[in-house]
């Protein structure tokens, strides 16, 4: 779906660009996207890097950030586990039943999150660059490289 809007409001999903798991996340999001306005940037980008400098707290993350008011005074970012919810509640339809994972305590969420971030190489690959995305959604993805 193309966007219907690319808004300087939409939130945006920071994720590891070399990461041949993540960006088949990436492109099923697309997938699904039915807002058509969820953006993206790769964590070695510089949208992301001014994104960890407004917050310390993502300095050497090496996760999955959802990123919401992104660049605005409320900006919230979302790590994990909880990145990952936010999406689904971003994308709605069938994907809110992942939102029963909010029963699950946030430090067993992370953990299983992270025992999988740790093997997401061997499971999915590891790209050299980062892939450039097709032409039609090019403009969702926030990096200078993709023009």
């Amino acid at each position: 779906m193309t966007p219907s809007t690319n808004s300087a409001t939409a939130p945006v999903l920071l994720y590891d660009g070399v990461c041949g798991v993540c960006n088949s996340a990436v492109r099923t999001i697309l997938r699904y996207d039915q807002h058509g306005t969820l953006r993206f940037a790769a964590l070695d980008s510089d949208f992301a890097r001014e994104t960890i400098a407004r917050h310390p707290e993502l300095a050497g993350a090496d996760t999955a950030v959802f990123v919401r008011d992104a660049g605005r005074p409320g900006e919230t970012v979302y790590l994990r586990s909880t990145a990952l919810l936010q999406v689904a509640a971003y994308l709605g339809g069938w994907w809110r039943l992942a939102l029963t994972a909010y029963a699950i305590p946030p430090a067993a969420r992370d953990w299983l999150y992270e025992r999988f971030a740790a093997v997401r190489y061997r499971i999915g690959g590891r790209h050299d660059t980062c892939p450039i995305p097709t032409a039609d959604v090019r403009s969702r993805f926030l990096d200078s490289a993709y023009g």
